[in-house]
């Protein structure tokens, strides 16, 4: 068991990359700190991370249903990927609090977090967006998260850079989009597709950057 957040940090950077969340920027240190009180008191509770996880990923689920059932339900659905975004951070916080990581624990946290974003890309397409440009966004987004897994596989132990494709850059304009889609359909009903898919265009120009951001850093690593 971890005891406090000076402890929590150190497993918690020996887990990502060597990055010290007590060194991070004043949002990311918040963000971290406040996933670590949750995660103490749901462990305290005996709850499991898989099913933080679990919890986590039937909020993802719902956001396309609840996308297209009407303009007005498009804020729950923001409101449900900002859920999810917490149960993402929490369920980690959980597992190092109460000493349960694991390999395998690593690899269903990984995978849920490409259903969840899938599952909002399809809410995207959902209200408006075309089709092949979700997949792309989707196409670019997975291969940032390959690329990092493989260049950890060849050995590069650090975490190199934190790009602007990162996760949580997804997971603010997944909220940003589904938010401001469901303003713009009380004021016009056509605007929501036109809003979610300049957000969509957004979410790909930066995640182009990001991966290029990442090879960069990849390469200066194991060259």
């Amino acid at each position: 068991m971890v005891g406090n957040w000076d402890g929590y940090a150190v497993e918690w950077a020996r887990l990502h990359g060597g990055f010290d969340p007590r060194r991070a920027g004043p949002a990311v240190r918040r963000w971290l700190r406040s996933a670590y009180t949750m995660g103490s008191a749901l462990a305290r509770a005996g709850i499991p991370p898989a099913a933080v996880t679990g919890a986590g990923l039937a909020f993802s689920v719902s956001v396309p249903v609840l996308a297209g059932q009407s303009t007005g339900r498009l804020v729950v659905a923001a409101v449900f990927v900002l859920l999810s975004a917490v149960a993402d951070s929490v369920d980690g916080a959980v597992a190092v609090i109460s000493g349960r990581t694991s390999r395998l624990g690593y690899l269903y946290d990984s995978l849920a977090d490409r259903i969840s974003e899938a599952c909002w890309l399809v809410a995207f397409w959902v209200v408006g967006a075309s089709a092949p440009l979700v997949v792309l966004v989707g196409a670019v987004c997975w291969l940032h998260e390959y690329v990092r897994a493989r260049a950890a596989a060849a050995g590069m132990r650090e975490i190199g850079v934190v790009t602007v494709g990162e996760r949580p850059t997804r997971v603010v304009l997944a909220v940003a989009g589904l938010l401001l889609a469901g303003a713009s359909g009380l004021v016009q009903h056509d605007l929501p597709a036109g809003v979610i898919t300049v957000v969509s265009a957004i979410w790909l120009t930066l995640a182009v950057f990001g991966l290029a951001q990442l090879l960069a850093a990849v390469r200066q690593a194991l060259r």
